[in-house]
């Protein structure tokens, strides 16, 4: 049975960086599909900029092109607990004990990762699998380092660069892109 990735984030907006990195872990980890799971608003975190809606359809417009990459917008119900832990918990409830689940993060969000709510119980729930982000190495053995040529792009670095009207063409899908000036998001005129 081929794994399935789990890639969680606010995805305010999707950017290059992202699809390059679903797009490894699809090779690298020969993963069946990849479930993108926007995050709602969270306590723990600043709320998006964007709303949840935005974000939805601007994943649409990225990931139309690969089939094996699905938007699953739980964490947006409303109620929806917003933690990693509960969402895989689900996962791993409708897919079966047996069903390999592999949760992506980079580097950075993993050093974190003894901070995330009820962390430890992850590692009962899937595998994680880490990828390299720029002035961040991975040395643990709980987790698989995947090979990856990290991007130097960021949502909030995007987001600035957009609001100071500024060329983002080369950080985002086209279809991001034009999504976000028909809609005016992120302070574009």
């Amino acid at each position: 049975m081929q794994p399935v990735g789990v890639l969680g984030g606010t995805f305010d907006p999707v950017h290059n960086a992202h699809l390059a990195l679903a797009r490894a872990a699809l090779a690298a980890l020969g993963l069946a599909r990849i479930l993108w799971i926007p995050t709602g608003d969270p306590p723990y975190r600043a709320a998006p900029v964007a709303a949840a809606e935005h974000r939805v359809a601007m994943l649409e417009r990225a990931l139309a092109a690969e089939p094996r990459f699905a938007i699953d917008a739980r964490e947006l119900a409303p109620g929806a607990s917003g933690y990693s832990v509960d969402t895989l918990a689900a996962l791993r409830a409708e897919l079966g004990p047996e069903a390999p689940l592999v949760l992506l993060m980079g580097a950075d969000q993993y050093a974190k990762l003894e901070t995330w709510h009820r962390w430890r119980e992850l590692f009962d729930l899937c595998e994680i699998a880490v990828f390299a982000r720029p002035g961040w190495t991975i040395a643990d053995a709980r987790a698989r380092a995947v090979p990856f040529a990290p991007l130097a792009i960021s949502a909030s670095a995007v987001r600035e660069r957009i609001g100071r009207g500024e060329d983002v063409s080369a950080a985002l899908p086209a279809a991001v892109l034009d999504y976000i000036r028909r809609h005016h998001l992120y302070g574009h005129p």
